[in-house]
């Protein structure tokens, strides 16, 4: 017979069932899944020697942690698997309001059913997903919402004083007994609130109102908070940061491997749905411009870093770059195509709203800080691949071809909506760039040869080889100088777009013109 079956307190007696507290059995069943080489956290990525090992002991030690960083950093996800840990169920008195301990009743409903009922008291089976109780704390969260408080309507409709124990209505707190509670951003709760905690963290009970009785609580507490409003004087009351055992820091990917693992793993890009398919291809180095514009924004001077900028934004990105290329795709009824560098214009969107400026990046706009992230990240990930042609002795020359192409004036107009054969004959008519990403590149497909020929071309862009106008339908390449004419014309001056007008780029004063 399953434990499962056992439908009384009699029935657990003779089983000799043996009750643990909630902190005893994540303990017990955390040993066994590490001594079993079990994956604790599956689906986090990047933690591994960090953030895990430590929410280990802390499980070990029986303590209850705070998670502390900054948005998207998994926080909520761990905190969310930590039932896991749970037995898959535990026995509980039926009918009663806190999942009470059949062998150790804690409300007055519990203790009589149980002197009422004797062995013949009915128990129910809890399973462990049901042991889980989370609460975003809001400045308006009030102790009733977490502890509990008096139910005047519950009193005035039995006829109960508001001496007598029934007469309280539990909050999700004590409703959680036996089980795991979240208080997600926990500096929100106002010093009040917080003040209340103190007892269930230190002595594992509960007090309502003006009653003089103790309710004790089996809960593991579990907290997460940003780490500028933990540090923050007056936003945490001190005693309550005492109480709790284990303070863990999360972060963010630490390299651009795991940065891909995860956006890998969280973005959507299966877009197969059954109806006028599109297969989008992605090369790898795009992959890797996507996860460079997060480490590009985590150190960019626009934007404010202790808001940090959550891996939300490389899957937003990825998600948004693919649909970019179906578009197209569907617009030119083709059945697949490859992704480019031009549908990397179309990423701000998914940038923008997950990232909160300073003051200069406000000035810049939100778009053009974006796009300047882009234009980063492609520069970045560029000389991975390909020489640097900032190097005049060995890395310009190798594009020699390629930029007298367009000093004849040449140019080279990328619609948004090109179809396939129409991107690569117009990019197949630059001179010399076909062999240098054939060269370097090694494509496997044509599709990635010409991506990686505009790929190149940007670039170029980006290092001030080659100048760039950008429309509402697309954009377009051409000779350096002819754009510093065309700004003159303008009204402009050639320092403007160009940083100090000796193409170098070496010091990157206005890196903001890149994409303009």
């Amino acid at each position: 017979m399953a434990l499962t079956d056992l439908t009384t307190l009699g029935e657990l007696k003779e089983a000799n069932y043996q009750v643990r507290s909630v902190k005893d059995e994540m303990r017990a069943n955390l040993k066994q899944k590490l001594r079993a080489g079990e994956e604790i956290f599956p689906g986090i990525l990047g933690y591994d020697q960090t953030v895990i090992p430590r929410i280990q002991n802390a499980i070990l030690a029986k303590h209850d942690l705070i998670l502390l960083g900054l948005r998207g950093q998994a926080k909520s996800r761990i905190i969310r698997m930590l039932p896991q840990l749970l037995d898959d169920y535990v026995p509980v008195i039926e009918g009663t309001p806190l999942n009470e301990d059949p062998f150790n009743p804690v409300t007055k409903q519990g203790r009589e059913l149980v002197e009422e009922r004797g062995d013949d008291t009915p128990i129910e089976w809890l399973p462990r997903e049901e042991r889980y109780g989370e609460k975003l704390a809001t400045p308006d969260t009030t102790i009733a919402d977490l502890i509990g408080d008096i139910d005047p309507i519950k009193a005035a409709n039995e006829r109960l004083t508001y001496a007598d124990e029934e007469v309280i209505h539990f909050g999700i707190i004590p409703r959680t007994n036996r089980g795991i509670f979240a208080i997600n951003e926990l500096p929100d709760l106002q010093p009040r609130i917080q003040v209340g905690l103190f007892n269930i963290m230190e002595e594992q009970d509960i007090q309502i109102r003006g009653f003089n009785v103790r309710f004790p609580l089996d809960v593991m507490m579990v907290f997460s908070a940003n780490p500028e409003d933990y540090t923050s004087r007056g936003n945490l009351v001190t005693p309550l940061k005492d109480r709790i055992d284990s303070q863990i820091t999360t972060h963010y990917p630490k390299t651009i491997d795991t940065g891909m693992a995860i956006t890998e793993q969280e973005a959507w890009q299966d877009r197969t749905d059954g109806e006028a398919d599109v297969d989008v291809h992605i090369p790898h180095f795009f992959r890797e411009i996507i996860e460079q514009i997060a480490f590009e924004a985590r150190e960019s001077e626009y934007i404010d870093q202790t808001s940090g900028v959550s891996v939300r934004v490389t899957r937003a990105a990825l998600e948004a770059l693919i649909s970019a290329a179906e578009r197209r795709a569907l617009l030119n009824d083709e059945d697949e195509t490859t992704v480019r560098i031009s549908d990397l214009m179309h990423v701000a969107p998914a940038i923008t709203g997950k990232v909160e400026l300073v003051y200069e990046g406000e000035q810049e706009g939100a778009e053009e800080v974006a796009l300047t992230l882009i234009g980063r990240a492609l520069r970045a990930r560029f000389n991975n691949y390909f020489p640097d042609p900032n190097d005049k002795e060995e890395g310009r020359p190798q594009y020699k071809e390629v930029l007298n192409w367009f000093s004849q004036g040449h140019t080279v107009d990328l619609d948004q909506d090109l179809s396939d054969a129409a991107y690569a004959e117009t990019l197949g008519r630059v001179d010399g760039l076909q062999a240098l990403v054939e060269e370097h590149l090694s494509p496997d497909t044509a599709g990635e040869t010409h991506v990686g020929m505009e790929f190149v071309v940007e670039a170029l862009h980006q290092h001030s080889l080659v100048g760039k106008e950008v429309g509402d339908g697309g954009q377009t390449y051409d000779d350096i100088m002819g754009s510093m004419l065309s700004s003159i014309g303008d009204g402009g001056m050639p320092g403007d777009d160009f940083d100090d007008g000796d193409f170098d780029d070496d010091d990157d004063d206005d890196p903001l013109s890149r994409y303009r």
